[in-house]
C-alpha cells in the first residue's frame, strides 16, 4: 500500500515541481509527473537508506517535492545537451 501512496504523492508533487522549478521544461506533463513519481520514490529510498525513514514509510510530501525538483533539475541540464 505505500507503494500506491508514493505513487499519489509523487503525481502531485512532480505538478507542484514543475510550478515551482523556474524556466521552460522539456518535456511535457508525463514526463513531469513520471520525474514526479521517481522523485518521490527516490526521497523515499534514500530516506530509508539514512535512516530518516522507517522500512515501510513513505517519503512524504516535503521529501518528494525535494527529491522531484531535484530530478527535474537533472533532467533540464541532460535534455539540454542533446
Amino acid at each position: 500500500m505505500h507503494i500506491i501512496w508514493t505513487i499519489l504523492i509523487g503525481f502531485v508533487v512532480g505538478l507542484l515541481a514543475k510550478m515551482l522549478t523556474p524556466g521552460r521544461d522539456p518535456g511535457g506533463f508525463i514526463i513531469t509527473v513520471a520525474i514526479g513519481v521517481a522523485g518521490s520514490l527516490l526521497a523515499t529510498y534514500a530516506g530509508q537508506a539514512l535512516g530518516w525513514y522507517q522500512p515501510g514509510q513513505s517519503a512524504g510530501f516535503f521529501g518528494g517535492l525535494v527529491g522531484a525538483i531535484v530530478l527535474l533539475l537533472i533532467y533540464r541540464l541532460v535534455s539540454k545537451k542533446t
